[in-house]
């Protein structure tokens, strides 16, 4: 049987396979296998779709996102244009047409 890496969150060494997914049952963090490699650094940011986004990509939005506190929205279609890959759980800091500066998460985004 093979060795599953440690988790990369807490470093547990308790963590099993799931459906293609690492899982880890000590602080639940989910993880594909080969999104961590422990020698690397770099922020690895999956669009809705599992194609790797980059700084400075062009994504368009999948899905209404109401705005926290405004009664602004972000519709469907909309492109973005030159985001920032950043750590957390809103992964990308991007400026939107019309409404300014936000955070979004790459789940609800896809590739240009």
């Amino acid at each position: 049987m093979s060795q599953l890496p440690a988790c990369p969150k807490c470093q547990s060494p308790y963590t099993y396979e799931d459906r293609g997914m690492l899982v880890c049952p000590e602080c639940a963090h989910e993880w594909r296998a080969d999104e961590h490699a422990a020698d690397t650094d770099e922020l690895l940011v999956r669009d809705a779709h599992g194609t790797q986004l980059h700084d400075g990509d062009t994504v368009t939005v999948i899905k209404d996102l109401k705005i926290k506190g405004s009664s602004s929205v972000v519709k469907v279609g909309t492109k973005v244009k030159n985001i920032r890959l950043v750590d957390g759980d809103h992964n990308i800091a991007c400026k939107i047409p019309g409404i300014g500066q936000m955070g979004l998460k790459s789940e609800f985004v896809k590739k240009a």
